[in-house]
């Protein structure tokens, strides 16, 4: 059973977060922030991870600390989810389109974070979400979920549409990623015999 379970509490939000590796991209998910949630349902359906996500946060400051304590707390389900990463495939990339916009991403699931984001919106928000807080989440996701994440977008226009295309983009990378392999037999996908920080 690949699942993990967070619940993390600060001065500034309080978080519970479900995710089942082996779901079928189920989204049950309030940050209070409504285009951050249609991004997270947009990773869980195209990932197959089942998410559910309780987020309460000082949203009357700003969104920064709900966006970036929910990158941590899923990057720490997915963490305990993956357990020894025996037998999964590790590497995943992918090229996605969405309309106009086209983002290639590429994730190791290497125990080692490091995240590279070259993606420029050309604007500031979208509706009342500031766009800068779609790289807050991905550095605190990498960093908790201690994987190597490598997004770039080749082009786009449209902000929604780049941020749709890097959500989707990381989702399926994911899924790849994090497929049992049966020609592993179970082996850790790596030749120092461990994958782990």
């Amino acid at each position: 059973m690949r699942k993990g379970a967070v619940s993390r509490k600060t001065t500034e939000t309080a978080i519970e977060i479900k995710a089942d590796l082996d779901g079928s991209g189920r989204a049950d998910i309030r940050t209070g922030i409504g285009f951050f949630d249609h991004m997270l349902e947009q990773l869980a359906r195209h990932s197959l991870i089942d998410i559910e996500i309780r987020a309460e946060g000082d949203l009357h400051i700003d969104h920064h600390h709900t966006v970036e304590d929910t990158g941590i707390a899923l990057g720490q389900a997915l963490r305990q989810a993956l357990g020894d990463m025996a037998g999964i495939a590790r590497f995943g990339d992918v090229h996605l389109p969405m309309d106009e916009a086209l983002t290639r991403v590429a994730v190791d699931i290497s125990g080692r974070p490091f995240l590279v984001f070259r993606t420029k919106f050309p604007q500031p928000k979208i509706g009342e979400f500031d766009t800068d807080l779609v790289r807050e989440f991905f550095q605190a996701f990498s960093t908790h979920a201690a994987m190597n994440i490598h997004v770039e977008t080749v082009y786009g226009e449209n902000a929604h549409h780049i941020a749709e295309s890097v959500f989707k983009g990381l989702a399926r990378a994911l899924r790849a990623a994090i497929a049992r392999d049966e020609r592993q037999k179970g082996a850790v996908p790596s030749t120092k015999g461990v994958l782990s920080v």
